[in-house]
């Protein structure tokens, strides 16, 4: 008997690389759920018309690696995860983009033969409604990413600590789970993060989480503003052999 995989359900929810690993073999779509910041940046890029690279984050070197294959590509070197860096991108970029969170598990879903969305509560409406007809009664798994303990972005160490459920995309999955959809049966998991998108105010949950607070901190408030924006976007970031491109 299968109880991580959460069978019999149509919509199931499970956090990070572990959810991937345990809902990919079973799952028509997997939907990433990073809200700060990988998908909300990634949502704003296509909605610009541009495209999205996920790079997989491993150490210093990986990471500079990285830099320097986005430069290659775009011809720049402003625009990073940052999703205020991205408002005037323009139309035609091909932005490789590492993380360690969103990034990651898009490469990671992208191995199990499930179509990869990229989700958050910008585009949640939209992104149900196009994983519920890519599925076609089969089931969808959500994974919210969730951030990592002891990894300074503003420092040149990268460290890759254990996994910390956050707030921001515990209410990203769920609200894609709560939007206006035919999904089916519910996992308990999926059921619970629903609930809780539909009771909260996500903006004043965004601003005063761990994860907002320290964006705050860092000069970088904007960023929280712009990821709270419930359903104001209809793009639908799919995974295509390797990139992010609208549907």
């Amino acid at each position: 008997m299968d109880i991580w995989g959460q069978r019999g359900s149509d919509i199931r929810l499970e956090w990070g690389p572990e959810g991937v690993c345990v809902l990919g073999g079973d799952c028509a779509v997997l939907i990433i759920v990073d809200v700060l910041s990988f998908c909300t940046t990634t949502d704003l890029v296509l909605g610009n018309g541009g495209r999205v690279l996920p790079v997989r984050w491993r150490d210093h070197r990986g990471e500079q690696a990285a830099k320097e294959r986005s430069a290659i590509l775009t011809g720049e070197n402003e625009w990073t995860l940052r999703p205020s860096s991205v408002i005037e991108i323009p139309s035609g970029t091909l932005l490789a983009l590492p993380s360690p969170n969103g990034a990651t598990l898009c490469d990671a879903a992208a191995t199990t033969g499930a179509e990869v969305l990229a989700g958050c509560l910008r585009n949640a409406s939209a992104v149900a409604a196009h994983a519920a007809g890519l599925a076609d009664g089969r089931p969808i798994g959500v994974i919210p990413a969730g951030e990592r303990w002891g990894i300074d972005m503003h420092t040149e160490t990268k460290t890759f600590g254990p996994l910390r459920p956050c707030v921001e995309d515990h209410l990203g999955a769920g609200a894609i789970v709560a939007a206006p959809s035919d999904y089916g049966r519910l996992s308990a998991e999926a059921r619970l993060a629903a609930i809780a998108a539909k009771v909260t105010d996500v903006g004043e949950a965004l601003a005063e989480c761990s994860s907002g607070r320290e964006l705050a901190a860092a000069g970088h408030g904007n960023d929280v503003t712009l990821a709270a924006r419930l359903d104001t976007s209809s793009t639908v970031p799919v995974l295509r052999k390797g990139i992010l491109e609208d549907s």
